[in-house]
Parts: structure tokens; sequence; C-alpha cells
């Protein structure tokens, strides 16, 4: 295939603006997929992806097109349009020179439309606008045209209409991508370096690394070497995704594939890493990818019929597929030994905690998330912790810095009064105000990312009647006048129950955490104290009663002294209990932590 024929694209956009759609109607338009094989989501392989109607791995496809006579090699990606998933995203648009920015025309520009579109901008890659969902009986094209073209600068004349469930305008604009995206760059005489985008395991053929060739040739049987850590492997197989599996003989510059090379051992495989031929390797690798900034922590340990060592097989492979989540070991006293793991988002952190339980058929137990934070000592030193568990002890520590986020709030005129009020609440503070259209507006505001990480996106959605969007973007940190909340169960603090608030929050939201706690633990035969500590002073104190037998039932009058001489044993028996006996604390207890609701 000559070069100048390759298209390198990506489809981003909001969540639900029809990017998989597109994707589908484009893969049968090229005859990708015969009409028997058409199925809604095809690129969405998880089952997960389907049942959440959501995109969650960015999915690569090869795409035959014929257009003026010329045949075209159409290599498409499909990203994620949430939030947490935008490391995907600027991941695949890095193998690209293109992207198609969809917008839905009954909603307009979202928050993930904007952040979508400077990720591309940053990538360097050529923008096309198309407009989605023009026949739908709310769609004000012409409207979302104007806004494209005021936010985003892209002509509102050169924005294309389409009907990606109906089909409707996608032959042009797969001829536009022909036409109007540029071609990779020629690098075919160059050594062969090729990217890894992305990669996933196969129990029998070992790690597949998903790559887009820069320069050079890949062949099968050539001797390839990892420039990440030298490593050196033979390929066994290289192909193409139409959208399964097709093997091939070789990959050549601008294609995009994947390549398997018996690489048994998941540590070897790096994603951002350049493959190039072990015996005319090239002088430099490829510029790989910024490390994402992980924002969420939490905390996972086996649950009732999972060993340790099965959980760490489990995120060895996950992560190998996910380069965007962590993971170190942690101990806990409560809960024994475990994982601490780090995330992009609360939806990331739900849908590898789903992941984790289908793929690998195992039970975890996980702590409430967290947000990380930095901690200046006395000695001058700055230290970053991911739990309220690693504050050092309070006389040592200088200051607290948490983190702060730039809030992009995108919602309609009239309920602007209420998002103001709840994030004012959440200690936001309200930079400026960007009409889009008017009806539409866009509030920026600098928020602490504590305070909006759990449950804030839910609320605006109540707010706004469902037509708010957000979006953030880390910007730093800042000094806050923050303490350590602790919570003990009977007398014991448990670390993971354990919370960095703001001082002003800290007594009310302490009295609201153990009134839920109360009715979380399950009652025991003993009586259970729970309180909440600030720097060793106790400021609430809630009791779980205890189960009471009626130890006196078998007793039918006589001596009142047979009574007390029971119920003197009994109170002994619970009160030796209580020393020795442990309390198990379910999941919905650290989940509790979260709520912040009355």
């Amino acid at each position: 295939m000559d070069i100048q024929n390759i298209r390198n694209f990506s489809i981003v956009a909001h969540i639900d603006h029809g990017k998989s759609t597109l994707a589908d109607r484009m893969l049968e338009l090229t005859g990708t997929i015969t009409s028997r094989q058409a199925k809604d989501q095809i690129l969405d392989s998880m089952d997960i992806e389907r049942e959440r109607g959501i995109t969650i791995k960015a999915s690569a496809v090869t795409m035959e097109y014929e257009h003026e006579g010329q045949p075209y090699m159409l290599n498409l990606i499909d990203t994620p349009g949430h939030v947490d998933f935008g490391y995907e995203v600027s991941r695949a648009l890095a193998a690209c020179e293109g992207a198609l920015l969809v917008v839905d025309a009954t909603q307009g520009i979202q928050a993930q439309t904007l952040a979508n579109a400077y990720l591309a901008t940053e990538a360097g890659a050529e923008i096309l606008g198309v407009i989605n969902k023009v026949d739908l009986p709310a769609a004000q094209a012409d409207l979302v045209a104007e806004e494209i073209e005021h936010v985003l600068g892209i002509r509102k004349n050169e924005c294309f209409h389409i009907s990606a469930k109906s089909g409707l305008g996608v032959k042009d604009l797969l001829d536009a991508v022909c036409m109007l995206l540029p071609p990779p760059v020629d690098r075919s005489d160059e050594p062969a370096r090729a990217l890894i985008f992305d990669s996933q395991y196969d129990d029998y053929r070992g790690v597949i690394c998903y790559v887009r060739v820069f320069s050079g040739t890949l062949k099968t049987r050539q001797r390839v070497r990892l420039m990440g850590n030298g490593f050196t492997y033979q390929v066994t197989e290289l192909g193409k995704f139409r959208p399964d599996m097709r093997p091939v003989d070789e990959l050549g510059t601008g294609e995009v594939g994947y390549v398997i090379a018996n690489i048994r051992d998941l540590a070897n495989v790096r994603i951002g890493d350049t493959i190039t031929d072990d015996v005319h390797p090239a002088p430099d690798a490829l510029r790989g990818y910024k490390p994402p900034m992980q924002m969420v922590f939490s905390d996972f340990y086996p649950g009732n019929n999972t060993e340790y060592p099965r959980l760490r097989a489990a995120f060895d492979k996950l992560s190998l597929n996910d380069a965007s989540f962590t993971f170190v070991p942690q101990n806990s006293q409560a809960l024994g030994f475990g994982f601490r793991c780090g995330f992009l988002g609360l939806l990331h952190m739900e849908i590898i905690q789903e992941r984790l339980e289908r793929e690998n058929d195992i039970d975890v137990v996980q702590t409430a998330p967290t947000v990380s934070y930095e901690i200046l000592l006395r000695d001058g030193t700055v230290k970053r912790i991911d739990a309220p568990s690693e504050l050092p002890d309070r006389t040592m520590v200088e200051e607290i810095r948490e983190p702060f986020v730039k809030l992009e709030i995108i919602t309609t005129n009239d309920t602007i009064g209420g998002i103001m009020k709840l994030a004012e609440g959440r200690r936001c503070k309200l930079l400026k105000t960007d009409y889009l259209s008017p009806t539409r507006v866009m509030m920026v505001y600098k928020a602490p990312l504590a305070e909006i990480v759990y449950d804030f996106y839910d609320l605006i959605k109540g707010v706004s009647h469902g037509y708010a969007t957000m979006d953030y973007e880390f910007t730093g940190f800042e000094v806050g006048d923050l303490v350590k909340i602790d919570i003990l169960v009977n007398g014991m603090p448990v670390e993971a129950l354990s919370l960095i608030v703001h001082r002003s929050n800290a007594e009310p939201r302490g009295r609201k955490l153990i009134t839920k706690l109360r009715k979380a633990i399950p009652r025991q035969q003993f009586e259970i104290p729970l309180q909440v500590a600030i720097g060793g002073k106790i400021i609430a104190r809630e009791t779980i009663k205890a189960y009471r037998k009626d130890v006196t039932a078998k007793l039918y009058g006589g001596d009142v002294t047979r009574k007390m001489k029971l119920l003197k044993k009994q109170k002994e028996g619970k009160k030796r209990m209580k020393n020795i006996g442990a309390v198990e604390i379910p999941q919905e207890a650290f989940m509790s932590v979260l709520d912040t609701s009355d």
C-alpha cells in the first residue's frame, strides 16, 4: 500500500455522542464486517462495556476503502469519552495524524468535547468537526455548528452533518478522511521503530502488543528489541484488526496492528515503549507517554474465597492492559495483606473492581477512596502520601497541601443558581463564566479534588435535571487547614476508615460517619464503642448495643440473689469477650466513609 494512501485517525467525543455507533457504520460501509457480523458497539469487546453502554478501552481496526478509484487503508482507533479515561484518548491520539471530533446535535459542546479537542490539538492531530444525530426531532445542527466555531475555532461551514445510526452523511465523511486528513510521514527507509500504544495478555500466546509503526518495516520471524529494557524477542506473528485479529507477513511505515513475540513476562512490556530491529536498531526511541497522574487511591484486600497470590496475579494482568492503574503491596491490622491502588477517577476504580471480579473470579474488600496529599515536614522535606494512615505525627508536620483542579461545568442558564450553591458548599471558587450560546453557559472553578471526586458529579446532574456536564484538570497542590480524623472501633483505631478533611468540616463529618457506621457494623455479643478522634482528642461517640440473652428466663421465682448471681456471671462473660472479641467490619462500612449526605 502506498504510504500516501494510509490514514490513521481517532474518533473523540463526549460520552454518548455516538463514537462507537459511527465506528460501526464505517465498518459496514467499508465492507470490513458483513451485515451478518454487524451488531451494536462491535469494537466494545468487553461485556462490561456493552452493559454500561460506554467505551472503556481504546480499540483499533483497519478498513480498506476506495476513493476516486484509489485504494485507501484507514486505521481507526475508537476512544472512550469519560473523564476518567482521558489517558486512553491521549495514547490513541499519539498513534494518529487526524481526529474526528463528534458533537451531538441535540446537546451541543459538552465538558469532555472540550477536553478531547485540547488533547487532539496537543498531539498535533488534524481535527474534523462532525455533528451527529442531525435526524433527531430535537436536533439544532446550525446552533451547534456556531457553538463549535465560537469555542473551538472550527468553521461552521466545514463541519460534517451526519447520523451515525442511519448512516446519513457517513460516506461523505469517509471521503473527507481520505481527502482532508494528512498521510503518515514516509520514513520507510529508516530503521524499524514501532510505538506500543496498548497491550493485553493471552494465556496461550503471551503478551499481545498493539503497535503503530513510525519508521521502517516489521516482519515475521524478525529479531526485535524493546528499547526501554533492552530485551530481545523473535516475532512469531504480526497482524491487523479487521476487527478480529488477522495475521499478515509484515507491517510497514504508518500501519497499525499487533505484534506477538512469545513475551511471557508481563513486567517486560511497558506501554509507550519502542520496538526496533535487533540487528539494525534505531538510534533513539520514540517519544513515549507522559506517565498518568493517579488522582484517587483505595486499598484492595482479598475477600472470603480469594488468596493473596491470586489477587497479585490478577493485578499483574490488569496493569498490562491498563497502564493508568498502579498498585503496591499494603498491610493493615484490620484486613491483613492487600494492595494500595491508584486510579484516575472513581469510575476507573469501579471498572477495575468489576473487571477483577469478572475476569478473574475473585472477591475483594475495598476501602474508601482517598486523594493524595503533599506534606511539608519541619526539616524542609516534602513527602507525598496516598492514604491518611501515611500522615506523619503532627509534631513533625509543618503544613499539609491538598490537590486542586480546574473544574469546568457546562450547564443551562436556568440551573446556574443551584450549581453555584452546590459548588460553594464544596469550597469551590468561581474563576469565570463563559456563554457558549444564549441558553448554555460554561463555569470555570478552582476546586479541591477531595470535595468533588466522590458524589459531586451525581449531585450536579440532579440539580441540573441531567443537563450539566463536568470535566476537571489537575493544577497543583495548595496549603489547606486540614486535619486527620481517626475512627476507633472497640478502642482500636481502624486506619482504613481514617480521613483527612478541612478543619471547619471535621466535627460534623466525624459525627455523621460514626452514625452511619453504627448502622453498617452488625451487633455482637458484647457492646462496641465507636469513637471519633482528632489528634488524640475524642470528639464524638456512638455505641452498638450488645445482643441480650435473658439468662434468668429459666428461674421461676425464689431468692433474688440467684437472679443477681446469673446476671453478674453474664456481665463478666461479656467483659471478657469484649477484651478478646474481634469486630468484623463489612464492605458497606468502608464505603459509608464517602457518603456526605445526611
